[in-house]
C-alpha cells in the first residue's frame, strides 16, 4: 500500500493510524475536562444512551423504522434520506423468528430471495435485479467482503435489526454494488438488564437452545455486556445435508460519559452443512429445465465446514455539540473446508457407449481462507452558514482483504438413476489448483447535508484506490500466473428532499457506485474488473406518526456494467463477468404497529433487468430469475388484554412470485407462485402473573409445502418445503 502523506493534521494522522486514535481522544478529553474527568457522577449512567451510534442501530416503534446512521452514515430519520431505505426491525425478528438471512429479508421490497431453491450452504440474493451476495451485504456499516465460496454465515438470533438501502451507495461505502446494501446490525449491550433462554423444536430433527443475556456490568462502573449464543443440531430436506452450528458473540460497552462511548463486538461462529444441496438435472433425457427427485450429490461425500470469527469496536467522541469523531473497526476471518460430489450428463463408458441412465460424477474438495481488516474513520461537523444549517461528515476508510482457495476435483463411478448406489467409498481428490488474491482498498469520502426550511439537499462524493495482486497456480503442472491490478474511481451522489409539516417527503436523487471484485475471470485468467453503475430515482416517504404508519414508494433506473454472476453449465459453476444491464422498476411498502395490538409489512416491487450487452443471443433479453413482480404481506395480531383469548396472537403472511426466465437466452419460464407463512403464540402471563416472561411460538415457513422449480442461470432447482418450529422463551 503507498505510503500516505506525513504531514497531515494531528487528528487526521490519528485517524488513519487506527487504534491510536484512541489515545489522541482520551488525551484530548482529559485536557477539555480537567480534574472532573476522574471524579464522576454515578447519577448520570440512568440516562446515557447506550445502544445507538454510527454501528447503523435502528430507532423503531414496534414494525416501523423511524431512522439510522445506514442512509448517510449520520443518525438521520428516513424521511430526510434521499433514497429508498427500509428496515427489518427487532420486533418482525421476535415476531417472524426467521432461521436464515434470506428468511429475515422475504418481506423486503425488490429482494429476491430463493433464486437457487433450497440451498442453505450461502446467503445468496438479489435486490432490484442485482446479485448483492458478495457486494452488498454490511456488518454494523462496515463491508462485509466475500470471495468464491468464502461467504460469512449471518445468524439471525446474534441480530437486533438490519438496515436496507436500496441502489449504488459507494459515495459513503465504496465498495458497494447497483442493487444497495443490507447493513446488519450486530446484538449491542442494552442499559436495562436483559435476559433471555430458549428452546426450539423443528422440522427434520431439530433441536436448538439459545441465550441472550445483557445489562450493566456493575451498579458503578460505566461498563455494559451482552453475550448471545446458540447451539443447534439439525437435519434438512434434502439427505447427508446437515444444518448444524454452534454461535457465540460476546460484546461490552464502555461509557465513561455522554460524550465518550466504546463498543466492542465479537462472534466465533462454526457451522456444518453440506457441500452441495441441489437435484439432478436431467439435461439429456429431459431438456432443460428438467429437475429429477435424485440428489445431485453423495451423502457419503458431501461435508462442509465453516469456521468464521469477527472481533471489532465501534468507538466514538464529541468534543462538543459541533463535532464528533467516531472510528470502526473489525477485523474478521473464516476457513471452509468442503467436499461434494456432482453429475453433470449422461456416461460415456471407455468403449465410447453412451449409457442414458447412467450419470457421469465428479467428486471434488476445496479449502478457502479469507481475512479482512476493515475501518472507517469520521469526522462529523454541525454548522450554519446564514440560513443554512449543515452537517458535514469527512471521512477515510481501509480495507484489506485476503483470499486463499485450493481446489481438486476426479472422476467417479457413475450413477444409476435405476437403482441409486449412494454411500460408496469416494477418495478425496488432490488438490490441482491453487488461488491467492490480497487486496488494499483506500477511500476518502466527503458528505454535506445542507438543511434550509423543509429543503435538505444532499451532497456527496468519494475517491476509491484499490490494489490487487493475484497468482494463479496449476499443482498439475506446477506453472503458475502473476497479475496485479490498480483501479482507482470517484462515486458520488446528490439528492433533495422536501419534508411537509404533516410528514410527506418527496425526494430525488443521482447516485453511482463502484465496487473492486475479489477472484479470478476464468475465462480470461485475469482479475475480476470493477463493477461500476449509477442510478436516478425519485420517490415519496409519508410518515403518519400519530398513527406510527410509514408508507414509501420509489421509482428507479440503474445502469450497470462488469457485473459478476454463477454460470452453472457453460463453465462448470464459476463466476464469470459480462457487459451491462438496466434494470427499471418501482417499490410500494408500507409499514405499522398499531396500538390495537396489531403489526403489518406489505410490499410490492416491479423490476425490469434487460441484458443490453452480453454473450451472443442473451442482448436484449431479460436477466434470468429476475421476477418481473414481488409482492408480500405479513401480520401479526394479538389479542387484548381484555378479551376471553388474552395472551394469544396469530401471525400470518404471503410471499408473491413472479414469473421470470430461467435462463438469458429466454428459453426458459419460471411459473409464478405464492408462499405462505404463519404463527401463533402465545404469553403464559395472561393465565397468572408468575409466569410473566415465558412465551409459546410456532412458526411455519411455506405452509403449504410448494416446492416448484426455480431455473437460474440456466440450472433448475427445487424450492425449500415446509418447516415448522416451535419455541419455548423465557425471559426475566
Amino acid at each position: 500500500m503507498p505510503r500516505l502523506h506525513a504531514n497531515l493534521p494531528t487528528l487526521l494522522r490519528a485517524m488513519l493510524a487506527g487504534t491510536s486514535a484512541l489515545a489522541f481522544v482520551a488525551s484530548a478529553q482529559a485536557q477539555e475536562t480537567g480534574e472532573e474527568a476522574s471524579g464522576g457522577d454515578s447519577t448520570a449512567l440512568e440516562t446515557l444512551v447506550v445502544n445507538g451510534g454510527s454501528g447503523g442501530v435502528i430507532t423503531a416503534e414496534g414494525y416501523v423504522g423511524i431512522s439510522s446512521a445506514t442512509g448517510v452514515k449520520t443518525d438521520t430519520p428516513f424521511l430526510e434520506t434521499p433514497q429508498s431505505i427500509s428496515s427489518v426491525t427487532e420486533q418482525q425478528l421476535k415476531d417472524r423468528n426467521p432461521q436464515t438471512l434470506l428468511e429475515t429479508l422475504s418481506y423486503t421490497p425488490g429482494t429476491r430471495v430463493g433464486a437457487y431453491g433450497f440451498d442453505p450452504r450461502f446467503d445468496a440474493f438479489f435486490v432490484r435485479g442485482f446479485d448483492v451476495t458478495y457486494t452488498g451485504v454490511f456488518r454494523d456499516n462496515l463491508r462485509q467482503p466475500g470471495a468464491g465460496s468464502s461467504l460469512y454465515k449471518n445468524e439471525p438470533y446474534g441480530l437486533e435489526g438490519v438496515s436496507i438501502l436500496r441502489g449504488p451507495s459507494s459515495a459513503l461505502y465504496g465498495a458497494t454494488g447497483a442493487g444497495g446494501l443490507y447493513n446488519l446490525i450486530t446484538k449491542r449491550p442494552t442499559e436495562e438488564t436483559l435476559r433471555e433462554v430458549q428452546v426450539q423444536l423443528g422440522s427434520h430433527d431439530r433441536y436448538q437452545g439459545q441465550f441472550d443475556f445483557s445489562g450493566p456490568a456493575n451498579e458503578t462502573d460505566p461498563v455494559y455486556y451482552r453475550l448471545t449464543g446458540l447451539l443447534r443440531d439439525s437435519n434438512t430436506e434434502q439427505l447427508g445435508v446437515p444444518d448444524n452450528r454452534a454461535y457465540i458473540a460476546p460484546a461490552f460497552t464502555w461509557q465513561p460519559d455522554e460524550d465518550t462511548k466504546l463498543t466492542v463486538l465479537g462472534e466465533y461462529t462454526r457451522t456444518k452443512t453440506g457441500g452441495t444441496a441441489a437435484y439432478y438435472n436431467d439435461f439429456y433425457n429431459e431438456g432443460f429445465g428438467s429437475v429429477t427427485d435424485f440428489f445431485l450429490g453423495d451423502p457419503a461425500f458431501n461435508d462442509s465446514i465453516q469456521n468464521q470469527g469477527r472481533i471489532g469496536y465501534e468507538f466514538e467522541h464529541s468534543f462538543s455539540d459541533a463535532l464528533t469523531f467516531r472510528q470502526n473497526l473489525r477485523f474478521s476471518a473464516l476457513h471452509i473446508d468442503a467436499d461434494y460430489v456432482y453429475g453433470w450428463g449422461p456416461y460415456t463408458d471407455t468403449s465410447g457407449v453412451l449409457h442414458p441412465d447412467l450419470v457421469a460424477r465428479h467428486a471434488g474438495t476445496f479449502d478457502e481462507r479469507l481475512t479482512a481488516l476493515v475501518f472507517d474513520n469520521q469526522l462529523e461537523s454541525r454548522f450554519e452558514t446564514g440560513v443554512f444549517d449543515h452537517t458535514l461528515l469527512a471521512g477515510i476508510d481501509v480495507a484489506k482483504v485476503n483470499y486463499k482457495a485450493l481446489g481438486g476435483e476426479a472422476a467417479i463411478d457413475p450413477f444409476d438413476m435405476n437403482n441409486p448406489n449412494f454411500g460408496g467409498s469416494i477418495a478425496t481428490p488432490s488438490f490441482t489448483s491453487s488461488n491467492k488474491q490480497d487486496q488494499w482498498q483506500l477511500g476518502t469520502y466527503l458528505q454535506d447535508q445542507i438543511r434550509y426550511g423543509a429543503w435538505t439537499l444532499t451532497l456527496g462524493g468519494r475517491y476509491d484506490w484499490v490494489w490487487t495482486d493475484s497468482s494463479m497456480t496449476d499443482l498439475t503442472t506446477n506453472t503458475t500466473t502473476n497479475t496485479s491490478q490498480d483501479d482507482r474511481a470517484f462515486s458520488g451522489r446528490v439528492g433533495l428532499t422536501y419534508e411537509t409539516d404533516f410528514g410527506l417527503a418527496p425526494y430525488a436523487s443521482f447516485s453511482t457506485a463502484f465496487s473492486p471484485n475479489v477472484g479470478i475471470n476464468r475465462q480470461t485468467n485475469q482479475p475480476f474488473k470493477p463493477t461500476e453503475s449509477t442510478q436516478e430515482e425519485i420517490g415519496v416517504k409519508y410518515l403518519l406518526s400519530d398513527y406510527n404508519v410509514l408508507l414509501t414508494a420509489a421509482l428507479f433506473n440503474i445502469d450497470q456494467k462488469n457485473g459478476i454472476f454463477w454460470d452453472v453449465v457453460n463453465t462448470v459453476n464459476t463466476q464469470v463477468q459480462r457487459g451491462k444491464l438496466r434494470s427499471r422498476g418501482f417499490e410500494l411498502e408500507a409499514t405499522t404497529s398499531l396500538e390495537n395490538g396489531l403489526s403489518l409489512t406489505a410490499a410490492y416491487s416491479y423490476t425490469n433487468l434487460k441484458i443490453l450487452e452480453g454473450s451472443a443471443g442473451t442482448v436484449g433479453n431479460y436477466v434470468s430469475s429476475t421476477p418481473f413482480h414481488l409482492a408480500s404481506i405479513w401480520a401479526d395480531y394479538t389479542m387484548p388484554e381484555d378479551s376471553v383469548a388474552e395472551g394469544l396472537g396469530f401471525g400470518f403472511g404471503a410471499r408473491y412470485i413472479g414469473s421470470s426466465y430461467g435462463d438469458d437466452t429466454n428459453t426458459l419460464k419460471n411459473d409464478s407462485r405464492v408462499l405462505f407463512d404463519a404463527s401463533v403464540h402465545y404469553d403464559f402471563a395472561a393465565i397468572d402473573k408468575k409466569y410473566e416472561g415465558l412465551r409459546l411460538q410456532v412458526n411455519a415457513t411455506n405452509l403449504f409445502d410448494r416446492r416448484d422449480i426455480t431455473c437460474t442461470s440456466n440450472y433448475c432447482y427445487r424450492d425449500q418445503g415446509r418447516t415448522v418450529i416451535g419455541s419455548l422463551r423465557y425471559n426475566w
